[in-house]
């Protein structure tokens, strides 16, 4: 696991050159492709070295993290373009490219903590340098708010269990039993937080809208998955009372989906749209890991997956466009089909996955969702069918408004779409419909 913490790690000093946005690039595709490849063990944990090690949950999510990062740089042409310090700006990325690393696989409950909740500074500097708005202050202090005060009852947790167990390492944690109601609650509020769920999720969209595209990107690829990581690895602590009391976060989270799948139909703005899209397909993942089953954690894992090439896929559409006409709002986004038609094709792509159509990954997430939430609970399928058809719905709308109707006169020029733009697409599209090919890989 070091070698390739090293491997990251040396590539910071390289974004002190003077032209190094290409090479930073290319190394970090690079990187991603030896990770992949040198995966070679069936061990439940394994490449363990200094309390950092992986097994199955977390060997996707890491490489969903090398990939989401790659692809930012990739995105974000117009800092290069127009030098908004993109040193500077590759430095950021390769940092939070460290945290995201660290924080899953990590094997210590405390060094995930840490790594987990360090993952905020970088992201906080992306929205902070390179946001669109001014609002963009008020976003951040949301962000780091809602997540730092859910936090700090969670290190108190952590210490109470080390003070009982003397230990913090992953594999010799034991079940609590009934120990104290707050505790659980403690553990669970930060996931469930950062995931985000109904209720707490309003810091969600405002940091999205306010993010540059490179922070959309790794807020609705890796960062929301951080949430469900950690729920998976603290239930085993809190099993006792999860059977007890999961319940509640259960329906909460898929009652939630379903009123956030309404709010998405009176959205104007493409990002918002995208970014309540999430909470969205976030509060599944909520109701498949509560019910504590083999399907719903798996099905949870290739959702979280799915969801973040696909979310960060639509993100990068939305960003096309605005770099074009200057607007998110969908009044002004309108028969984008008249002036970039080979775009389009990208929009459908991308849409047909979000809505969970075949052969993407989210399909194959849903449906191991369905399957392990319907087998806890099968008055749930009142909620997972208005989920699944809402998703539908708002999906269609908002590709449909976009791409059909008369286009803003007001605009002047447009292009059609740059090569780096359609390899952006094509990187995120190809892996969330290849991957279900891949299928036994998420039920080892």
């Amino acid at each position: 696991m070091l070698k390739y913490l090293f491997m990251i790690i040396f590539l910071t000093p390289l974004c002190f050159l003077y032209n190094c946005w290409w090479l930073v690039h290319s190394l970090m595709f690079l990187s991603s492709f030896i990770f992949m490849i040198l995966f070679y063990s069936y061990a439940d944990l394994n490449m363990i070295s200094y309390y950092f090690g992986f097994d199955y949950f977390s060997f996707g999510l890491i490489l969903l993290s090398f990939w989401i990062c790659s692809l930012m740089i990739t995105a974000s042409g117009s800092v290069y373009l127009f030098s908004y310090h993109s040193n500077f700006f590759i430095f950021i990325v390769l940092v939070l490219l460290i945290m995201l690393y660290c924080s899953f696989s990590s094997l210590s409950l405390l060094s995930f903590y840490i790594f987990f909740e360090s993952s905020l500074i970088p992201t906080l500097l992306l929205i902070l340098g390179w946001g669109y708005q001014p609002e963009r202050l008020q976003a951040g202090l949301y962000l780091i708010f809602y997540t730092l005060v859910a936090s700090l009852p969670l290190l108190m947790v952590l210490f109470k269990i080390y003070n009982v167990l003397n230990t913090l390492y992953f594999p010799l944690l034991i079940d609590f039993g009934s120990y104290y109601f707050m505790f659980y609650v403690f553990m669970f509020l930060a996931f469930l937080i950062k995931m985000p769920m109904f209720l707490v999720h309003l810091w969600l969209p405002s940091a999205h809208v306010e993010a540059p595209i490179s922070g959309s990107m790794i807020l609705a690829g890796v960062l929301l998955k951080l949430g469900g990581y950690g729920i998976f690895r603290v239930m085993k602590v809190i099993s006792y009372l999860g059977l007890k009391f999961n319940y509640f976060w259960f329906s909460l989270g898929l009652s939630g989906g379903v009123i956030v799948s309404f709010i998405c139909f009176r959205q104007v703005d493409l990002k918002s749209l995208i970014a309540y899209s999430s909470v969205a397909h976030m509060s599944m993942v909520i109701g498949g890991l509560m019910t504590m089953n083999w399907w719903g954690c798996m099905g949870s894992f290739s959702l979280m997956i799915g969801h973040g090439l696909c979310s960060s896929g639509l993100f990068c559409l939305s960003n096309i466009i605005y770099e074009r006409l200057g607007s998110r709002s969908l009044l002004i986004n309108k028969g984008m089909i008249n002036l970039m038609p080979t775009m389009s094709l990208w929009w459908f792509l991308l849409s047909s996955s979000n809505m969970s159509a075949p052969p993407s990954l989210n399909l194959f997430g849903e449906l191991s969702l369905l399957n392990g939430i319907m087998s806890w609970c099968t008055l749930s399928f009142l909620a997972l069918i208005f989920l699944s058809f809402l998703s539908a719905v708002y999906t269609l709308y908002m590709y449909s408004y976009s791409q059909h109707g008369t286009y803003y006169m007001g605009v002047y020029t447009c292009s059609l779409g740059y090569f780096r733009e359609y390899h952006l697409l094509f990187l995120h599209w190809l892996p969330l419909n290849v991957l279900c090919l891949k299928g036994e890989y998420f039920y080892f």
